[in-house]
């Protein structure tokens, strides 16, 4: 194994890398305005311009669609945070800086189409929305990498997770319009995957045991941008029952493809731990897709994924957290060994399905897990309940664990 690089060292070796995706991207990015994709004639004035305030019943998105929005939304209103992290491991100068400067800018289009749209339909309670956008920034967000390659290869898997989910999310708010925009906003998210993607596999060839590293810490403790919401597991368990993200499209189209395109299970240039930590991917990975219900991928270059049983409910049904249920979701085990949240609202079970056998944890009797206290500032069932004139409720957040 060769000598570990710096990050100074790292971005000097990856600058070709970067010049060319940089100017790939470009090629291929499609110019947009955000104005095209809102439907202007539905709007009106609010009370404080003579009009009439917000009310529930003015929204016509289902619960799942207007948890998804939201959750969506709030992610997107955080990019100060993502350019800070994105900012302080890439170079400002020549290609990383122009990368920095034009994903930052894309990236902001998608606030504003999406809170748009939503004002202009009033999909949600906007002086909500608005307390929620203030808190969440507030408190930005810290995927927790340390170098260049942490950063790098904990974007790459989100922002495909991003495009995932503001696909799915489009066609549940059951309005053509909403679902014209959100594929724009989700055709960005993939364009901005690959860059990432690329550079990471192009670390692979240059300091494969560090990539293959970053990888890995990535991976077990994955979690979205989002986890630190209120109600973000209240609101990520309507997604997953609404079928626009769980844990079976983590796997299938999120992690699995990324690990096949760095032709991670066929490499050969690994020293021994990596070699070791690939090898373990594998394996988890083919046992957990056997295990997931409604597999749409199959085993990693090995035997075919066996299909679900007939019992087997989807995953969107299976968070068996409720007192008194009797059986639990194979998944629900691997939950234990860990207390990231990813956007299912489940624990990341990416630490056990990586590192841990199926087989051998150990089965938990069932316990609660929904939080008993319901904020109002962005709760999907408070935005659909409240009537009168708009308000919100607030509660104090404590930020101290917060990283500038």
């Amino acid at each position: 194994m060769g000598r570990v690089l710096t990050d100074r060292e790292l971005l000097h070796e990856l600058e070709d890398v970067a010049e060319d995706n940089v100017n790939r991207h470009l090629a291929m990015a499609k110019d947009w305005h955000p104005h095209d994709y809102v439907p202007w004639d539905d709007g009106r004035n609010f009370a404080a311009l003579g009009g009439e305030d917000w009310d529930p019943e003015q929204s016509q998105l289902s619960d799942t669609a207007r948890a998804a929005m939201i959750t969506n939304l709030l992610t997107e209103d955080n990019l100060p945070s993502y350019h800070r992290e994105i900012a302080q491991h890439f170079s400002l100068d020549g290609a990383w800086g122009t990368w920095v400067g034009r994903w930052t800018a894309e990236e902001n289009k998608h606030s504003i189409v999406m809170r748009d749209y939503l004002v202009v339909t009033r999909g949600v309670d906007p002086v909500a929305l608005e307390h929620a956008r203030m808190e969440h920034m507030t408190q930005g967000f810290d995927p927790g990498g340390g170098s260049m390659l942490d950063s790098v290869s904990y974007v790459t898997f989100q922002e495909l997770a991003t495009r995932v989910s503001h696909r799915n999310t489009g066609k549940a708010c059951g309005d053509p319009i909403a679902d014209r925009m959100l594929a724009r906003v989700a055709a960005d998210e993939n364009l901005h995957m690959m860059f990432y993607r690329n550079i990471v596999g192009a670390a692979l060839d240059v300091a494969p045991d560090q990539a293959i590293a970053a990888i890995h810490k990535v991976l077990t403790n994955f979690q979205m941008p989002g986890a630190g919401m209120h109600n973000f597991r209240r609101n990520a368990v309507l997604i997953a029952k609404g079928g626009i993200y769980d844990l079976r499209q983590h796997l299938d189209d999120v992690v699995l493809p990324v690990l096949r395109k760095w032709n991670m299970f066929e490499r050969n240039d690994f020293g021994r731990t990596a070699s070791a930590t690939a090898t373990n991917w594998q394996n988890s990975c083919t046992r957990w897709t056997s295990r997931l219900p409604g597999s749409r991928s199959p085993a990693i270059g090995l035997s075919p994924a066996r299909p679900a049983g007939a019992n087997a409910s989807r995953l969107a049904d299976a968070p068996r957290r409720r007192a008194g249920t009797a059986t639990r979701h194979p998944l629900d085990r691997g939950c234990q060994l860990c207390g990231r949240t990813i956007i299912t609202g489940q624990s990341a079970v990416w630490s056990s399905a990586l590192l841990v056998e199926p087989s051998s944890i150990p089965l938990k009797p069932p316990r609660p897990r929904l939080p008993t206290t319901i904020s109002c500032a962005f709760s999907a069932n408070s935005l659909s309940t409240r009537t009168g004139r708009s308000r919100a409720t607030t509660r104090s957040t404590v930020t101290s664990g917060y990283r500038s």
